[in-house]
């Protein structure tokens, strides 16, 4: 509540006068911050109708600090004027002064100084006159003196463009006296309580309306991610579209499932330091199917299936190296090769959406640490077509329409297809992710029958959600660069069908 002394003064001037008062003219009188008595307004407003007010807006003339100063000094070219000698004064000096460049100018079109360009000393400035009226200082000191209207329009436009002027907008409230007025000011009550009951005293007390409108404090709650959004959105799409989630629960990964058994010779590019993390302890791992293992070494380094292989020497130590996995592929090839021991093969459709890590340079689309959603098709007879339309379906059901298909190069699948979106916010083409049917000489060395094909893809979830909330920099949706107002406030769901 405003100050009460505040408060009945008000209310005593809005008494003594019968058509109401200014909230400005009364702060102007009683010599106090014209805040404090909007403060007073509003609680009396609180109160109910002692008071009636209404909000009015008015403009008037203000001088700027500059404006201020030449009201006090005079203006620049004045100024100038009288700075120079008989003599005259270099230019060169006169411009070291602050109001040296405006005033010359100014004092120039006015023809009260004249500039001798050939002086022996170099330009030299001369008084033309020897008296002048200083227009300018007399206007801003009519309405420091709140003269403005005085002053044509033209004249107010002149001194603002000088920016000696400023026009401001002042709010005020006009107050009359309300249906229920009163000098005094009696505190009402907010709640009823056992005492006032058990007395009866709640008879004479006055008490506050409750607003049935009034919005509630919003209550303390944990806040979802946008990234934990969108992963739910896409989980969900999967599930709907009859797909088995993957247990994903292992980052660490040895080379042999991340790479020997996607057909992925062991000097790809892929395998260096600088794309890949490698693990210090424990370095290696040791146990694989021996007679699995032994078919992989076999088509990479002999060939087999109809394939000629890399023809290198195949390498268990590379193999056995530990690393922090850079695809969720690695464990759909632990489970194709789980499904290939059954004892009669049925189709599936796998996905999984995880962590995965890769030595990449940071930049506005690329972490070192990203989600990799991955799904999985296999059965007979499947084709590219069958992959397109997958694709199609699953980013139309998440609201992203506009794909692009390009074709690719993978060591495990051929043929291969990146997949592009078009980001309004970027107003590009981003990459989504690869796509492609996994090759023979991945598939038949798990014990895959001759004739099932393996359809799969691989999209980044921080893409889509980057394109999903219009984030253009990836640094922002995840690290210490979030901002946690942006997770506050972001939709609980995305309905965009």
């Amino acid at each position: 509540m405003a100050d009460t002394g505040l408060v009945e003064t008000l209310l005593r001037r809005v008494e003594k006068v019968d058509g109401g008062v200014d909230s400005q003219d009364v702060a102007t009188s009683l010599g106090v911050d014209h805040q404090a008595i909007v403060g007073a307004v509003k609680s009396l407003q609180a109160l109910g109708d002692v008071i009636s007010a209404e909000q009015r807006s008015s403009k008037h003339w203000e001088l700027t600090g500059e404006g201020c100063e030449i009201a006090e000094q005079g203006s620049h070219e004045a100024r100038v004027v009288s700075s120079i000698p008989e003599e005259g004064m270099p230019q060169s000096q006169l411009m070291k002064l602050a109001f040296g460049k405006v005033g010359f100018s100014k004092a120039m079109s006015n023809k009260w100084i004249r500039l001798d360009k050939g002086h022996e000393g170099g330009p030299r400035i001369f008084k033309t006159v020897e008296s002048l009226e200083d227009l300018v200082r007399d206007k801003l000191l009519l309405v420091q003196k709140g003269q403005a209207s005085q002053l044509e329009e033209k004249e107010k436009n002149e001194l603002k463009k000088r920016k000696l002027l400023s026009e401001v907008t002042v709010k005020s409230y006009w107050i009359t006296k309300g249906s229920c007025f009163s000098t005094t000011i009696t505190k009402q009550e907010t709640e009823l309580t056992p005492e006032m009951i058990a007395s009866g005293s709640w008879k004479e007390k006055k008490f506050k309306p409750y607003n049935f409108e009034a919005m509630g404090v919003a209550p303390d709650c944990g806040h979802l991610h946008p990234l934990m959004k969108v992963r739910t959105q896409f989980r969900q799409i999967f599930l709907e579209m009859g797909f088995t989630e993957m247990p994903t629960n292992n980052f660490i990964e040895s080379s042999f499932w991340n790479f020997d058994s996607l057909f992925q010779p062991q000097q790809h590019p892929a395998r260096d330091q600088h794309d890949t993390f490698f693990l210090s302890d424990p370095a290696q791992a040791h146990e694989f199917p021996q007679d699995y293992l032994e078919r992989v070494r076999k088509v990479h380094s002999e060939g087999g299936f109809g394939s000629q292989g890399y023809k290198y020497d195949w390498k268990i130590e590379e193999a056995q190296k530990n690393i922090l996995r850079t695809h969720t592929t690695a464990v759909s090839a632990r489970m194709l090769y789980k499904l290939a021991q059954q004892e009669k093969f049925t189709p599936v459709k796998y996905f999984s959406i995880d962590r995965v890590f890769r030595n990449e340079t940071l930049d506005a689309t690329h972490l070192a640490e990203f989600h990799q959603i991955e799904g999985v098709v296999a059965d007979y007879g499947l084709t590219l077509g069958d992959l397109m339309g997958i694709l199609h379906q699953f980013f139309n059901k998440l609201g992203i329409t506009k794909l692009r298909f390009k074709p690719a190069y993978n060591p495990y699948t051929e043929p291969s297809m990146e997949v592009f979106s078009y980001h309004e916010g970027l107003k590009k083409w981003v990459e989504l992710g690869n796509s492609g049917v996994f090759r023979p000489e991945m598939l038949l060395p798990m014990g895959l029958p001759e004739g099932v094909t393996v359809i799969a893809w691989g999209l980044s979830l921080e893409r889509p959600t980057m394109i999903k909330y219009g984030i253009n920099n990836i640094r922002e949706l995840v690290g210490h660069k979030v901002n946690l107002q942006m997770v506050y406030d972001s939709p609980v769901c995305r309905l965009d069908s």
